[in-house]
């Protein structure tokens, strides 16, 4: 993982985006198009140095069995429900309420543009930290509705032209 992550840094980010990490032009200061791909790979290189120490200190056994693959596919469901309901909650929405416009149209309109992306992301942290606790919690839920938060917080508010997902592309 930290070499993939590294490879992807050094010869892929560069090769696929058009700005750097940081763009200066007359003066203002913005986010470039490599930004969220070197944050994300920077993570992912940093969480696989973890991994690396934490096997390290025992052994870990890295054959998988039956329980592991029924895990990831149980893994599999949840991003799939999750990411059809951040989909499909927004138009289904427009539908239902009535609305006289199409959600093409108002995709980056509030209350629409927010169903989905909250439905979907309230979903996927909470069924997620559930699985991994054996248990449906309220704290679960609100972690959730934290998380989605900070993300409509850092992404949407912050930024004029930025679309939650999965609004960019349809």
């Amino acid at each position: 993982m930290i070499t993939l992550a590294v490879l992807a840094l050094v010869f892929w980010v560069p090769q696929d985006t058009v700005s750097g990490y940081l763009v200066s032009k007359r003066g203002r200061v913005s986010i470039g198009d490599a930004m969220a791909p070197g944050l994300s790979l920077g993570l992912m290189a940093f969480s696989g140095g973890l991994i690396l120490l934490e096997a390290r200190k025992r052994e870990a056994d890295i054959h998988p069995n039956g329980r592991s693959l029924g895990f990831l596919l149980v893994i599999l469901v949840i991003c799939l429900m999750a990411f059809g309901a951040m989909i499909w909650t927004g138009p289904l929405a427009v539908a239902l309420f009535g609305v006289d416009d199409s959600y093409r149209n108002l995709r980056d309109t509030a209350p629409w543009k927010y169903f989905g992306f909250i439905l979907g992301g309230v979903g996927l942290v909470a069924a997620l930290i559930s699985l991994v606790e054996h248990r449906v919690t309220l704290r679960a839920a609100l972690l959730g509705v934290a998380g989605v938060g900070a993300l409509i917080g850092v992404f949407d508010l912050a930024f004029d032209d930025l679309l939650l997902p999965p609004n960019g592309d349809q």
